[in-house]
């Protein structure tokens, strides 16, 4: 059958006014490779936006490749680059949730698209979309098999949620919020950083002096590595001699300088810790619109949460430049006016060992749930088109 013998399009609208900033979708908060939104964003300057209730299936309709998806569990509003799926009487709204996450679909979006640049899925021949007709009882099936990955998945999430949460006010509340600050110093941000690094994009392929194999963060990886995931860094080639003055250490803290958004500044950063780049053979460049801080021996920790404090507040909106619609971070201009207060080396040392303990769980639970959503996603078409019996299997 088709896929809208499943579901609708589901057009309703409803007042900005009504909703908060974690209760908007945008196609910059869905993440790639149907792993979800995070909240938190900024709010459109349009008085209407698209409505979506909890059931509902959320697509990102630009570049149908990134694989953007989400099962709402939430009331909310989301742009419209966003496709609202609404299941039709008698279908398990998570069962259509798998027919859209398998990567045939999106395989057939993204062929069926409009446009090259920024390509779009045709909203007419989506809905021309092939399903396997199966009875309820087996999509009931298929869906609780699916799903109970998933929910692993998202245990996983929110304990990483929380984990950094709990270092995040730790934080603020030894460092930020003290007022008893005796024997404390006070310094520009540059005065803990010994180096600046820039990026590498490099070459898709080998060639010339272009041989060293790399994995390459951009700054569409920074969300998925702040959850404790590997995110999706292409593979690059860099010169030998490029590699040895870029790799990133333990402790570094990658900072994207370029992009943003009217909404959203640059200054996104994340952390490389050891038990990441473990898991990449300790080969690891940073992008070109990129730059990466070395901090002082034992200053990482501290330094990078008082970067996403700093990111949190909005303060590097003023410290943007660049007028072609791409803006650029200041970063100088960052390090050399921002004021910190670093109490005595003991408590730097021990909120630093905290935070070494607490990232090593936060990309153990990372790495599970990347074996996990392989898992579902090997299942899933396996499923789907019969190959494998969903009565042989027992969750």
């Amino acid at each position: 059958m088709k896929l809208s013998d499943l579901c609708s399009y589901y057009k309703e609208k409803r007042d900005v006014s009504t909703l908060d900033r974690n209760h908007y979708v945008s196609t910059e908060n869905m993440l790639p490779n149907k792993s979800g939104v995070y909240g938190g964003v900024s709010l459109p300057s349009t008085t209407q936006t698209s409505a979506f209730q909890k059931g509902d299936v959320l697509v990102s309709n630009i570049r149908p490749y990134f694989k953007k998806i989400w099962l709402a569990t939430f009331d909310g509003g989301c742009s419209n680059d966003v496709l609202v799926f609404r299941v039709k009487k008698g279908v398990p709204a998570s069962f259509l949730y798998y027919v859209l996450a398998n990567d045939s679909f999106f395989d057939y979006a993204t062929a069926t698209s409009k446009g090259t640049k920024m390509p779009r899925g045709d909203k007419s021949a989506i809905m021309d979309y092939d399903v396997p007709d199966l009875p309820y009882d087996v999509q009931v099936k298929i869906a609780t098999i699916l799903s109970s990955l998933d929910k692993k998945i998202a245990l996983n999430e929110e304990i990483n949620h929380n984990l950094r949460e709990m270092l995040s006010e730790v934080f603020k509340r030894n460092f930020i919020v003290l007022k008893q600050r005796k024997n404390w110093s006070s310094c520009p941000l540059s005065n803990l950083i010994t180096e600046i690094i820039g990026g590498d994009w490099g070459k898709e392929l080998p060639s010339g002096k272009h041989t060293e194999e790399v994995y390459c963060i951009r700054g569409t990886d920074i969300p998925l590595i702040e959850q404790g995931n590997k995110g999706k860094m292409p593979v690059r080639y860099i010169q030998p001699r490029n590699y040895n003055s870029k790799k990133l250490f333990d402790g570094d803290i990658v900072i994207e300088v370029s992009g943003g958004s009217p909404t959203q500044s640059t200054g996104r950063a994340t952390i490389i810790k050891k038990t990441l780049l473990d898991r990449f053979n300790q080969k690891i460049v940073c992008t070109n619109f990129c730059r990466a801080l070395k901090p002082r021996d034992g200053y990482s920790s501290l330094l990078y949460f008082y970067w996403l404090f700093l990111y949190e507040k909005g303060v590097f909106f003023s410290y943007e430049n660049g007028t072609t619609g791409i803006k650029n971070l200041d970063l100088d201009g960052v390090i050399n006016n921002e004021i910190i207060h670093i109490p005595p080396f003991e408590q730097v040392e021990e909120f630093e060992q905290l935070c070494c303990k607490t990232f090593a769980q936060i990309h153990a639970n990372g790495e599970e749930n990347e074996k996990l959503a392989l898992l579902r996603d090997t299942l899933l078409p396996q499923l789907m088109s019969g190959e494998l019996e969903v009565s042989l299997i027992d969750f």
